[in-house]
């Protein structure tokens, strides 16, 4: 029978790991499972590691630790570091492909393990771009026959959709996920190519009401001589005279 690979990102850690837990539940097996959490989240883990893991050195200890054994995979949880990322916590399947390959340098890191996995590549970007910027991702093998089972059970505990995350990160100037990129800063208005200035709420504000508070929309209004005062809106709609648009 033919196997897929669903996977799924999480804001929450918590939501990703009672995924885990409700998969298990279920009767779906630990080793067709995995979970890559951000270590910028809450996840807690059951194995210490040395400061080394955050350079990539000492993995295959820490891969060790974390393909222990426990009650369930959330037990077997350890630290790992994977390029383009840097320290997460980890277990399962999609971690000893990843260890397997001197932690992602044949396979491409996270991206290239999810591709080869059999997810498609557009999500594959997301995803992993996803954990870079603080996700969580519940991965499974599983038989066509229950794969609906699956995804009904990811579904209840609040994934994100791939499709809208892509569209969200694309609108901010990000186009693919780029291990070189280094470990995501948690929003820093540092104007770089994926992480733009401002925050993604403050953007939001700036595309629907025409302004510039966030300072990723320069063409926008910030009150300056070469972006008036007011909003794109008002300035369409206002009958003043030219050069004394509406505040």
């Amino acid at each position: 029978m033919a196997t897929r690979t669903i996977a799924r990102l999480f804001d929450s850690y918590n939501d990703a790991a009672a995924a885990v837990a409700e998969l298990e539940a279920n009767g779906f097996m630990r080793d067709d499972i995995s979970l890559v959490a951000n270590r910028g989240g809450t996840a807690t883990t059951t194995t210490s590691t040395d400061d080394e893991t955050g350079t990539g050195a000492g993995t295959g200890a820490t891969v060790g630790a974390v393909l222990g054994g426990g009650a369930g995979l959330l037990a077997g949880l350890g630290a790992l570091a994977i390029p383009g990322i840097g320290p997460v916590v980890a277990a399962g399947w999609l971690v000893a492909t990843l260890a397997g390959a001197g932690v992602g340098a044949a396979s491409g890191g996270l991206l290239g393990s999810l591709v080869g996995a059999g997810v498609s590549e557009e999500h594959a970007h997301v995803y992993a771009e996803g954990v870079r910027r603080g996700g969580n991702l519940v991965t499974l093998r599983t038989d066509d026959s229950r794969a609906a089972q699956a995804e009904g059970i990811m579904a209840r505990h609040n994934p994100a959709d791939a499709s809208q995350r892509g569209s969200a990160y694309r609108a901010e100037g990000w186009s693919t996920y780029d291990e070189n990129a280094g470990p995501w800063t948690g929003g820093a208005p540092d104007g770089t190519p994926g992480n733009p200035p401002g925050t993604a709420a403050s953007r939001a504000v700036d595309r629907a009401a025409g302004t510039n508070i966030s300072g990723a929309f320069p063409e926008q209004s910030d009150g300056t001589r070469a972006n008036p005062a007011g909003t794109a809106a008002s300035r369409a709609t206002s009958t003043t005279p030219r050069g004394r648009d509406p505040i």
